[in-house]
């Protein structure tokens, strides 16, 4: 029904005309439960009416209408009906819903808003930053009709959602898109239900955006670092990193939606929670390499001319860089649905060598020759051993030439480990070498050196001596070997086979 456009399921009455009352028990004193399992398989949200009629129960099932551009599948298989049969969704019919483009509703008319209800400090401000981006001081000295103009903010002399959004005066934003408040909250623990702070932020975004950053900031804290001759301070929350958090949400929520953007902080952690599921193509797998259609164009471009956000699909790689950066978790957007973005960013640093490694390495390369922000992930990904069916090839061919990944083991058992030139740097020398395969004639000396204090062993004894190098049949194959070289003596047979040295070799 939700690939259908939405409707009601109705259980209780009748199935042929004229649809008597008949009462159902079903999902009775359970629909919670039930509605959490149809997120659980769906991820739609379904709401529940209980109705009654001559102490007859009747339970209407509201069942939203899925997103623009995207189908919902039970057990894989997008469904549809055709009369009063289910049938798998034709080919036609999948692909003008994959085909389907969310209008633009920044670029739609806010009709009744007029250059009165405009905030002058705001338009001032957006004149001076586009101004300044695109090296154009002649902009300053423009009207604020011909400003909105030549921005595209107003079509055929009237103006759009997008200049109310980003220069519009709180009264004009109230009246006309209450929905586009950012709204923050403060708790200082994260099961805490009731916020020990609130603000709304209503105003123009050229204006909310840095009193946020500001609200932000009161609570933030810093971590000091100091390595030989590198000291600085890495904050709880970065400044580019949350300012580019809240404009992406800015510029891609869904202003349809009549609930608000929430930023909710914590001591060491911070969420924002958007209105509206990830624009068309865009999905938690290719959230970092996709190129995105916006779903507000014409807000985004205005805030990219105006230098606020970075060029288009830029943002989300500068989130995921700087906090990787700081040797910091990964942004997590794995609370995300088809109705809201969720990104929780963390303050806790997991690791200050590895932040100072990754700003050794960018400040001693050339600008064409720095990291860019999947080399980065596939380095912390590797250093946290996380890296399988997430890390590109080719990313890994080009870090590996460059002496920043090492492969290590043979064929099954071969895996990543970041070059030795990082544990150089942060002085773990000695976790190098541990990491680092032994060869056969390296494994014999232990073999040898453990047989010589103990005199005697089993292949239990074997595998505990070199199973941080070893899979169990490598070291079998060469236990064998030795064997056959004269190098050990054999007795016994199976689990009771005992293993000591050779004469020749004593």
């Amino acid at each position: 029904m939700a690939n259908e456009g939405g409707g009601m399921l109705v259980l209780g009455m009748a199935d042929n005309h004229p649809h008597k009352v008949v009462g159902s028990d079903f999902g009775k004193d359970k629909l919670g439960e039930l509605a959490d399992a149809v997120y659980s398989h769906l991820a739609i949200r379904i709401r529940f009416e209980e109705l009654f009629e001559n102490d007859l129960r009747i339970l209407v099932v509201n069942i939203p209408s899925r997103p623009i551009g995207k189908t919902l599948k039970f057990e894989g298989v997008p469904l549809m009906r055709i009369g009063d049969s289910l049938r798998n969704m034709s080919d036609e019919e999948l692909f003008s819903i994959l085909s389907e483009q969310e209008p633009d509703f920044s670029a739609k008319i806010c009709e009744g808003l007029t250059l009165a209800d405009l905030d002058e400090n705001a338009m001032l401000k957006m004149k001076e930053a586009y101004s300044k981006k695109q090296d154009n001081p002649q902009f300053m000295s423009l009207s604020n009709s011909q400003a909105l103009s030549d921005l595209g903010l107003t079509k055929a002399n009237q103006l759009t959602y997008a200049a109310l959004i980003l220069v519009g005066k709180v009264e004009a934003i109230n009246k006309y898109l209450p929905q586009s408040a950012i709204h923050f909250e403060y708790r200082n623990t994260l099961s805490q239900i009731v916020f020990d702070s609130r603000t709304i932020f209503a105003g123009p975004y050229y204006l909310i955006i840095d009193d946020l950053w500001e609200a932000i900031n009161q609570r933030n804290g810093k971590i000091p670092v100091q390595e030989g001759l590198y000291i600085f301070d890495i904050p709880f929350f970065n400044k580019e990193v949350i300012r580019e958090a809240i404009n992406n949400t800015v510029a891609h929520r869904d202003y349809r939606k009549t609930s608000e953007v929430l930023i909710k902080q914590f001591p060491y952690h911070l969420y924002i929670i958007n209105p509206g599921g990830f624009p068309l193509g865009v999905t938690l797998d290719n959230l970092l390499t996709v190129s995105s259609t916006p779903r507000n164009r014409l807000l985004a471009d205005v805030l990219a001319k105006t230098g606020i956000v970075e060029r288009s699909g830029q943002g989300v790689d500068k989130v995921y860089y700087q906090t990787i950066s700081e040797g910091k978790p990964e942004p997590d957007y794995s609370y995300s649905d088809n109705f809201q973005v969720e990104l929780r960013l963390s303050a806790v640093v997991e690791e200050k060598a590895f932040s100072l490694f990754i700003r050794h390495i960018q400040e001693n390369r050339k600008d064409d020759e720095k990291l860019g922000v999947q080399e980065v992930i596939a380095l912390n990904r590797i250093r946290k051993d996380t890296y399988k069916n997430s890390v590109d090839e080719t990313v890994i061919k080009k870090l590996i030439k460059e002496g920043l990944v090492e492969r290590v083991g043979k064929t099954n058992s071969q895996k990543l480990i970041l070059g030795k030139e990082y544990f150089v740097f942060t002085d773990k020398k000695g976790e190098y070498s541990a990491i680092k395969p032994i060869d056969n004639k390296q494994a014999k000396s232990l073999i040898v050196l453990h047989l010589q204090e103990f005199g005697k062993a089993k292949m239990a004894d074997f595998e505990a001596v070199l199973n941080r190098f070893m899979n169990k049949n490598q070291i079998r194959y060469l236990i064998e070997q030795l064997v056959e070289q004269g190098v050990l003596d054999k007795e016994g047979q199976f689990k009771g086979t005992i293993y000591t040295l050779a004469k020749k070799v004593e």
